[in-house]
């Protein structure tokens, strides 16, 4: 007894290790994949453009991976027990079957382990009535993952915004918003639970006849005086193991439904990403080409932007941009921002090609910078990482855009992007630029959040510390006149955007015959 109790303990502790391992080593290796497909060059951005099923990939990579992975091994498992069952019981019932010869109506039949057949078609049979009842399960748990990851998302959304929401007095409207995705859940669930009812009302209705039907099969041996009581409840109790082994899929059809449903989701994400990348990629599909040149010149060439569905958005044109002038973009402010991204290689859409100077260390300030959660000096360091970079040049940087207040900060954990003001944090991307010193500037209405001196002073810094870098900018800022010795307007006409590009190399004044 005491060696049995060893072996039951040390088998069923071995059980479970190995299959937590597996479940947690599988989900590792998936997420880290469809973590490198999503966050790599700007496909998490891009694939929003992208037609399909594959919203919230947040929840695909975080909640669905996890179901798919630990149910698929849970499944798995209980199906290896249903098999050893099958193997050790299908034996004992071909025995008990008794002689090849089967009577029925007067007439004999050759069927040797005729009981294990009876089994075999009885547990088809019920599989069959349960994929037709449970096919609509399927359906309903994706439903049902789709709207509790889009109430999730709403409420995420919801915390990250809460000081405009409050600002605004937006609580109500919030609520109604939450309201309304819950009921998208309840109505999900309940379309889950009646596919539930109707499956569950067949597989108990199953089950007590599975009780009784291995009685009715070797009854009239039993009566005939062929078999005694015993050998009659050990061929029912065999029956009803090898039936118990075969309807696995009966018996797991609901958490098969939910598995599969998530199965379906981490595809069809894992599918987007793979379309975008081969349409990107794919020769003979006209995209806009971002290559590197030998040469110090920014190039566009038969340069022609597009919405993602193919409208054109700014017509083709071709210009340099040479290294160290200072450009004001005007004009269509949503054209300009799609400029900058297909520069950035963002925006595939469109057709000509744009050559970046091969040595050209380019840097792109947003009106609301990244913030990271995590040390301030991390956020002045982003991308790179904080030991990159001394901690005197953060300090530095800082004091040289007037966040004197926030050098003692540097080491302190954080929400910034909360706890810092909108000019405090426009203020801090112009610390990151000091801090990387790049040769290519873009920016985009990174100035509209300081007070007229602060964007002075900024400006200022610029002239001063980047005197030699390219600095291209959208928006017009009345401190920024005497700056920009170039402009390119983009204004509509026939439907999309022309560029007009203007400049006074004498005075160094911006043209305003546009």
């Amino acid at each position: 007894l005491a060696v049995i109790i060893a072996l039951n303990v040390t088998v069923g502790t071995l059980h479970l290790r190995v299959k937590r391992r597996l479940q947690i080593g599988w989900r590792n290796w998936l997420t880290k994949r469809l973590m490198n497909e999503w966050m790599s060059h700007g496909r998490h951005y891009l694939v929003t453009h992208m037609p399909g099923d594959h919203d919230n990939p947040d929840g695909r990579i975080a909640e669905d991976i996890r179901i798919a992975t630990e149910s698929a091994i849970d499944l798995a498992a209980s199906l290896l027990y249903c098999l050893l069952l099958l193997v050790s019981f299908a034996s004992i019932l071909w025995t008990l079957s008794g002689p090849p010869e089967v009577q029925y109506g007067g007439f004999d039949f050759y069927l040797p382990g005729h009981l294990v057949w009876i089994a075999i078609l009885y547990a088809m049979m019920g599989t069959g009535i349960a994929v037709v009842l449970g096919y609509p399960l399927v359906r309903a748990a994706n439903q049902r993952q789709t709207a509790e990851a889009d109430f999730r998302y709403s409420l995420v959304h919801a915390r990250e915004k809460s000081l405009p929401i409050a600002l605004l007095r937006g609580e109500r409207h919030e609520r109604g918003i939450f309201s309304w995705l819950f009921k998208l859940v309840t109505v999900a669930w309940d379309k889950q639970t009646q596919a539930l009812t109707y499956l569950f009302m067949f597989t108990n209705a199953w089950s007590v006849l599975a009780a009784i039907f291995p009685i009715m099969i070797a009854a009239p041996r039993y009566i005939a005086h062929i078999i005694t009581l015993g050998v009659l409840m050990q061929t029912a109790q065999a029956f009803q193991q090898m039936v118990a082994a075969l309807s696995w899929p009966i018996d797991n059809f609901a958490g098969m439904a939910a598995w599969r449903a998530s199965v379906e989701r981490v595809q069809h994400l894992h599918h987007a990403l793979d379309h975008l990348a081969d349409r990107i990629d794919a020769p003979g599909w006209e995209r806009i080409d971002v290559v590197c040149s030998e040469s110090s010149n920014l190039k566009f060439k038969d340069f022609e932007l597009a919405n993602a569905d193919g409208d054109i958005v700014v017509g083709k044109f071709t210009t340099d941009i040479q290294l160290g002038e200072k450009i004001l973009i005007d004009g269509d402010p949503g054209a300009s921002v799609n400029l900058f991204k297909a520069v950035a290689g963002l925006w595939p859409w469109g057709s000509g090609s744009i050559e970046l100077p091969k040595d050209g260390h380019v840097f792109i300030m947003l009106q609301h910078p990244f913030l990271p959660e995590g040390k301030l000096k991390s956020c002045i360091c982003y991308p790179a990482e904080e030991f990159t970079y001394e901690e005197s040049a953060a300090r530095e940087a800082l004091e040289k855009v007037g966040l004197l207040h926030l050098i003692d900060r540097l080491e302190e954990h954080d929400k910034w992007d909360q706890v810092l003001s909108s000019s405090e944090q426009q203020r801090l991307s112009f610390a990151r630029l000091l801090i990387q010193r790049p040769n290519w500037i873009f920016i985009q209405e990174a100035l509209d959040a300081l007070d007229p001196m602060g964007e002075t002073d900024m400006m200022n810094l610029l002239k001063n510390d980047f005197a030699d870098a390219t600095v291209i900018t959208i928006g017009h800022h009345a401190g920024a006149v005497g700056y920009y010795k170039r402009v390119l307007t983009l204004y509509r006409k026939n439907g999309f955007a022309v560029v007009e590009d203007s400049r006074d190399e004498r005075s160094g004044d911006i043209d305003e015959r546009r």
